[in-house]
């Protein structure tokens, strides 16, 4: 048998092979594609952040509790609607003059060193209420003690300004944690009331009022505890007050606008759903509109923003003003509770993102180191709407009637877009 001679040279591999083994060397290798983190997800990568967004949560779901336990539990204890209502009306009246004041001190010299007593005295006040109804106090004894709980600092804005300081050179980033702190506002007070009301229903009067104070001392003390995270204090006390700040008091007065809004709805509402026999319907139809918002504000949340601001606060507050107008025609049209469910619904959905805006133009507007300030100012002149409408609110359903209520939310909010457009709220800018 022949066998190979060693100098020849060893056959080659046939061709397909040699292109199939050049390919392979040369094709390039996949990598699998990562998928990008949602916004929310990067944004509690932050570290230090979930720990104060916790502490943040349980001591702000106290905040929609206390109306409803202080007028629970005073119509219980002194069978007047009245009262109560005088008496809660009085904290709100306390708290715009007091929160601007406790914020500026907190801008000054930290969140922690002011809010822990700030909140302590406020508890304190509202144990002083327990044992004046207790003891059966005289009257005007309710309405001091009530008055110590406008001590209460503002949480919200304290956590806003945490995610300000953290996130001043992301601006969408900063927008999603906006998003997000609407969102949270909503629920709780979504959450909150319904709360109360089944404390205060199913195990005595003063549970209520009882479980929120335990609750906002403890969310407090684990907020604060997170110094990592918090600003640090301002001394430089040459700055203008946010309230003289370019372009700040229209946008304060289309936050008054919107806040007459919400009070006006809730009044409103509960008026029509007891001309229809079915009061205790008023709450979870209520919440709905409050699901909304907070629904709208995660996905608002989610988005890139595009534009200023400034343009986007036109936008949204043209959407809340057409989308006011469903309640009242579902009423009008309708007159069923059935129908205005879903109104509510829908109506809800405008009012987050035009929060959420707003409260970025609060941001930018307000002088370095004094964002609590600006913050609690615009929490001031929410609640001073509220207030208004609540009453302009009360007043049209007794006197006229629940439906043409109706009117006032797409009002005000037609209100404030007229404020916006003509003190030039959309178009002044001081920072870029």
């Amino acid at each position: 048998m022949p066998q190979p001679s060693p100098d020849r040279a060893p056959e080659p591999l046939p061709a397909v092979t040699q292109d199939t083994l050049i390919v392979a060397d040369l094709a390039p290798r996949r990598r699998p594609v990562a998928k990008s983190p949602s916004p929310y997800r990067r944004l509690f990568a932050l570290p230090g952040t979930r720990a104060f967004t916790i502490g943040n949560l349980i001591a702000r779901l106290p905040i929609g509790m206390f109306g409803v336990s202080t007028i629970i539990m005073i119509a219980a204890s002194r069978g007047s609607y009245a009262l109560a209502g005088s008496v809660t009306g009085t904290g709100l009246v306390a708290t715009a003059v007091v929160a601007p004041w406790i914020a500026r001190l907190v801008d000054r010299h930290g969140q922690a060193r002011i809010a822990v007593p700030a909140t302590a005295f406020a508890v304190l006040g509202q144990v002083t209420l327990l044992l004046c109804l207790h003891y059966d106090a005289p009257d005007w004894t309710l309405f001091a003690a009530y008055a110590a709980t406008a001590t209460t600092p503002n949480i919200g804005g304290m956590s806003r300004a945490r995610w300000a300081h953290l996130l001043k050179e992301d601006a969408d980033a900063l927008h999603t944690a906006n998003a997000f702190e609407q969102a949270a506002d909503e629920l709780c007070y979504m959450v909150g009331p319904v709360l109360a009301a089944f404390l205060c229903g199913t195990l005595f009067p003063e549970a209520g009022m009882l479980t929120a104070g335990i609750l906002l001392m403890t969310g407090m003390l684990v907020f604060t505890a997170q110094r990592a995270t918090e600003p640090p204090p301002s001394r430089d006390t040459r700055s203008a007050p946010p309230l003289r700040a370019r372009g700040m008091p229209p946008l304060l007065l289309g936050l008054m606008a919107t806040g007459a809004i919400f009070g006006a709805m809730e009044v409103i509402t509960v008026a029509f759903a007891d001309a229809q026999g079915s009061r205790s319907a008023a709450g979870p139809v209520l919440a709905l509109q409050a699901a909304g918002s907070c629904a709208a504000g995660l996905a608002f949340g989610a988005l890139k923003p595009s534009g200023p601001a400034e343009r986007r606060y036109l936008w949204c507050l043209a959407a809340m003003t057409a989308l006011m107008t469903l309640p009242l025609l579902a009423a009008r049209t309708t007159g069923s509770l059935l129908a205005l469910a879903p109104a509510l619904l829908l109506a809800g959905m405008a009012t987050a993102p035009t929060m959420v805006t707003a409260m970025t133009l609060v941001q930018r507007r307000t002088p370095e180191g004094r964002l609590n300030e600006g913050m609690t100012l615009a929490v001031t002149a929410l609640l001073g709407g509220i207030a208004c409408g609540s009453a302009t609110g009360g007043w049209t359903a007794e006197h006229l009637s629940p439906t043409t209520g109706f009117l006032l939310p797409p009002t005000a909010a037609t209100l404030a877009l007229l404020i916006a457009l003509t003190y030039g709220c959309a178009t002044r800018r001081t920072r870029p």
